[in-house]
């Protein structure tokens, strides 16, 4: 059994590893793809740090991934390093030795002396679940064949501000830039959009007391549980605000951000405003994307009258993530947008590969299952 270092195993939630696919159960607040930060700051650097290291450590853990510029290919199945043969007729060199490895692993060895991991779907730095990454560009090739054909179905669980009145609907509502905001990234409900469908079902409807500022930005009130009214535009319902549940619980203070609990532990806001104790009323949604546009399902629950709980950008107010890019959340920020991140959790992956369904599912993170009060893994 190859032994990993525990810094590096423990950077990865592994939901499934075999020849070709490495399926990861990604943490809300890592990005997908590399920025300014070191090498651990992204999933796929931190996939390449995991599957380079499992090499090494199957090679007998003291030899080394030969670098780019230190390779010269020399013969038809031969790789040089600095003058001496890489993998020729089972030489290991470096600590490596293909038939140690399963075939289509071996081949790449041989051919590069690494892994090289691609991402086959990416989530948004704030959204948790499952990613899926290929282990070579071929095989990333073939699943991302898949992907565009739309042969892929995703499920989510989300959980949103209000009681969703129906048991289930589908949101159709083209999506397109919204030119209004100095957000660049940012989109929303436009008649010259792309078209946009997104189904959802109500799994549980619950209520929480939690605390809010009396003041928002520029002195707004700030949104509690949700009120809307009813508007049929782009083919959607937006129901009404529910009574509250007669069995109402306290969020769990441990899920806040450590900033937030202070500040709700001293009733006492950032700018002198008091902090308020009210029952709000939430939703948890399984949620099916129809068709995969750029934030389509927070975009189409907020457009339904319903955001999702923590959301940034679709909350309602974009400077919090003006704020969390920035990195300049205050206290009083983090215990108004009541989750440390967005309460999006990619759950299940199911797709065609080789004649053979494969399906890959993943528990939302400890933070989630708390607020929502039960076990959420069996939905």
């Amino acid at each position: 059994m190859v032994k990993i270092s525990p810094r590096l195993e423990n950077l990865l939630n592994i939901v499934h590893e075999d020849d070709c696919l490495l399926v990861l159960n990604k943490p809300a607040g890592l990005v997908c793809h590399p920025t300014k930060g070191d090498e651990f700051s992204s999933l796929i650097s931190r996939a390449r740090l995991y599957l380079n290291s499992s090499l090494s450590a199957a090679g007998g853990g003291e030899g080394r991934i030969p670098r780019p510029w230190e390779r010269e290919r020399v013969a038809e199945g031969r790789v040089r390093v600095k003058g001496k043969t890489l993998f020729d007729a089972g030489e290991v060199v470096c600590g490596f030795q293909p038939s140690a490895f399963p075939p289509s692993v071996a081949d790449l060895l041989r051919r590069t002396g690494s892994l090289r991991p691609c991402l086959v779907n990416r989530l948004d730095r704030e959204t948790s679940g499952i990613v899926i990454v290929a282990k070579n560009s071929e095989i990333a090739g073939e699943l991302g064949k898949i992907w565009e054909a739309r042969a892929v179905k995703k499920d989510y669980l989300a959980i949103v501000h209000g009681r969703v009145r129906d048991d289930h609907g589908l949101i159709d509502a083209p999506l397109g830039k919204d030119q209004r905001s100095i957000v660049a990234v940012k989109d929303c409900v436009r008649p010259d959009g792309a078209p946009s469908q997104t189904e959802y079902w109500v799994e549980r409807r619950f209520s929480r007391v939690v605390h809010q500022s009396t003041r928002g930005r520029a002195g707004s009130p700030l949104p509690a549980a949700v009120t809307t009214t009813s508007d049929g535009a782009h083919g959607v319902t937006r129901p009404t605000e529910a009574r509250l549940s007669d069995a109402t619980q306290p969020a769990p203070s441990s899920i806040l951000h450590p900033l937030a609990r202070r500040l709700v532990s001293a009733k006492q806001c950032e700018d002198g405003s008091a902090a308020k104790t009210a029952p709000s009323s939430f939703s948890l949604l399984r949620v099916i994307p129809r068709t995969g546009r750029k934030h389509q399902i927070r975009i189409h629950l907020a457009h339904l009258g319903h955001p999702i709980v923590g959301d940034k950008l679709y909350g309602g107010d974009e400077d919090l993530y003006l704020a969390l890019v920035e990195n300049r959340l205050t206290p009083e920020q983090l215990a108004r947008l009541i989750l440390p991140h967005q309460a999006l959790h990619a759950c299940a992956v199911r797709f065609l590969w080789r004649g053979q369904p494969m399906e890959f599912s993943s528990a939302p993170e400890p933070w989630f299952q708390k607020f929502v009060g039960d076990d959420v893994r069996s939905l």
